[in-house]
């Protein structure tokens, strides 16, 4: 592994939990050890935007200071020429849903492997099964305690082993996958579990590109239940595999940029970045 890439992803998370301090150019390169100019470069090349643009990201608070177009669930599949948002999910990822067995054991002898991986995105956690990827998460404020946490209350009887060296190839799968959408191949297989409910509004939000967004009215509108936005808000909060089933393109109907449950500067981070490939 290049070790800038641990670098950058550590100052990616700095920045995250830190934005409001607005840290200059000359305080990130001296904290990662790094002349300013070379360090400016290196983060743009690494990111694809320099620091100062990735700071402002976290400054925003509506969707619309992002200039991004308004998308809903429906829309988003019929510009992709698809008969509904559930065929999108077919062209990139496969889902192998847990037995129920599965899930009323809360995981009881099933083997789980994780490790932590820098990305463009700051360091991420990634988990799979041997039947797919069944965890996506970040940083919190710095720590890597919260996204553990959460991970293993998701399969409290589980047995979970740190493999860092088995997760490199997954997560810059998740990261590619991330940056380039239904355009990855191959197919990446992912193990989850949820109600029906859940599982129906993970579909749907496989349906919002890149640079688009839905309410959680919309999403409830696509589901043929208009009324149920705060139960599709939980599903939301649920969604286990953060980037791949993208969560971070829900938003209140105000456009208001919050309520990510990897915190609203990540999620603005993530906005603004696809906004920017998308322009």
């Amino acid at each position: 592994m290049d070790h800038s890439e641990q670098i950058i992803a550590d100052m990616i998370d700095y920045v995250v939990a830190h934005y409001r301090e607005r840290p200059s150019l000359a305080f990130l390169a001296a904290r990662a050890g790094y002349e300013p100019t070379y360090f400016q470069k290196l983060f743009t090349r690494k990111v694809g935007v320099g620091p100062g643009r990735f700071i402002q990201y976290m400054n925003h608070r509506h969707a619309r200071d992002f200039l991004l177009s308004g998308c809903s669930v429906l829309e988003a599949a019929e510009e992709a020429g698809l008969s509904g948002g559930g065929r999108l999910h077919d062209l990139f990822v496969t889902v192998e849903a847990a037995t129920p067995g599965e899930v009323k054991a809360k995981g009881r002898g099933l083997e789980i492997r994780y490790g932590w991986q820098p990305s463009s995105l700051g360091e991420i956690l990634v988990a799979f099964t041997t039947r797919g990827l069944c965890w996506v998460g970040f940083r919190v404020d710095e720590r890597r305690e919260y996204a553990e946490t959460r991970m293993r209350a998701w399969w409290p009887l589980a047995e979970f082993t740190e493999d860092a060296g088995a997760t490199g190839d997954l997560a810059r799968a998740v990261v590619e996958l991330w940056l380039r959408g239904r355009g990855c191949n191959p197919k990446l297989p992912l193990h989850l579990y949820g109600t029906n409910f859940q599982l129906q509004v993970w579909r749907a939000l496989l349906s919002i590109p890149p640079g688009g967004f839905a309410s959680y009215r919309d999403v409830a509108k696509a589901l043929g239940k208009p009324t149920a936005s705060r139960a599709v808000g939980g599903a939301v909060g649920a969604n286990p595999v953060s980037l791949i089933i993208p969560c971070h393109r829900v938003l209140q109907s105000s456009g208001v940029v919050e309520n990510y449950g990897w915190g609203d500067a990540r999620k603005k981070m993530l906005l603004g970045m696809e906004g920017d490939r998308g322009s």
